[in-house]
């Protein structure tokens, strides 16, 4: 029996076309990575290991969590750019890699928007300004006062050149005339270390890292730095309050290379917002003062470009560069 070459084709064009979603129903085969482009113990990583933990569960395979840090995250988050889409390297990553690093760089290794696959937010941070016991200020409006009275004696901690916590401090100098020094670490854990042990005085970092400090009185809490008062912490001003128009939100969000298959990306999406949902893991994340999210992948795509072009702009406009 003759077979035309067309209908070969045809037969060919078919099965190519059906691989995706054969390879998207078989997946996971082997463990997933998920890669955190910060060091141990901070925010990112605490998330990380509460979603690795829930995934391994459901999936059915290991999730398994690499700190790869350095370089404002960079590091990390390259690593995952450059990997296969097949859904076996991910990334949980922060505001400021996706949304500030390509104003701070003037080479970057990746696209923040461009060269990942957004999966889902994560959760918005509260993010805190503290400080050590030592700084003779419980207000923000104190704390100017003292910072100006004492010119580049006051010290303040950083997870690296550009992070937020240096962007926030930078901000808050600016608008403020207050001059500080700039320690930088390579990860929040221990900014927040040094802070503690008087090392450095004054931190803005996320309640994750800080909260449980405050709660033992190792650091004191002065303000929180997103635009309206924390639903988790409704008592704490906020720094706009003392210092009008300040503003710096942070979010974290699962990525994956750019060109995932979409089953694959829905997929995840779907058990990321399942897990985050458990009461368990509500009630884990709010008492380190984390609100979790519920979102599509469309819709973290939009926040991340509209950050994106934000904060670009805002690193732009205050002139920070990463060797600063």
């Amino acid at each position: 029996m003759k077979v035309s070459i067309r209908k070969i084709l045809g037969a060919a064009l078919v099965g190519a076309a059906l691989l995706p979603a054969v390879a998207a129903a078989q997946w996971p085969e082997k463990t997933i990575s998920l890669i955190v482009p910060w060091a141990a113990g901070g925010s990112t990583d605490i998330l990380a290991r509460t979603l690795s933990q829930h995934l391994t569960q459901s999936l059915g395979q290991s999730v398994i969590v690499e700190n790869r840090s350095g370089a404002s995250g960079n590091i990390g988050s390259a690593y995952v750019a450059r990997s296969k889409p097949d859904g076996y390297t991910l990334l949980i990553g922060s505001m400021s890699t996706h949304t500030m690093n390509q104003a701070l760089y003037a080479t970057m290794p990746f696209d923040g928007v461009k060269d990942f696959t957004p999966i889902a937010e994560l959760a918005l941070v509260t993010n805190t300004m503290v400080v050590n016991p030592s700084v003779k200020a419980n207000t923000v409006g104190e704390f100017i006062e003292y910072a100006k009275a004492n010119p580049d004696k006051i010290a303040y901690a950083s997870a690296g050149a550009g992070s937020t916590n240096h962007l926030s401090a930078v901000l808050f100098e600016k608008m403020t005339g207050v001059k500080m020094v700039h320690v930088p670490y390579r990860g929040g854990a221990p900014a927040v270390l040094d802070t503690v042990a008087d090392r450095t005085q004054v931190l803005f970092s996320a309640g994750t890292q800080t909260l449980p400090h405050v709660k033992t009185g190792k650091l004191k809490l002065l303000a929180v730095t997103e635009p309206n008062r924390s639903p988790l912490l409704p008592e704490v001003p906020t720094v706009a309050e003392a210092v009008p128009g300040y503003e710096m939100a942070v979010w974290y969000g699962a990525f994956g290379p750019a060109g995932m298959d979409p089953a694959i990306v829905q997929r995840l999406n779907s058990e990321i917002n399942r897990i985050l949902a458990l009461p368990e893991v509500t009630k884990q994340m709010a008492d380190m003062g984390v609100e979790v999210v519920q979102s599509t992948p469309e819709q973290f795509a939009k926040t991340l470009q509209r950050d994106a072009d934000k904060y670009g702009k805002l690193v732009r406009d205050l002139n920070i560069r990463a060797d600063d």
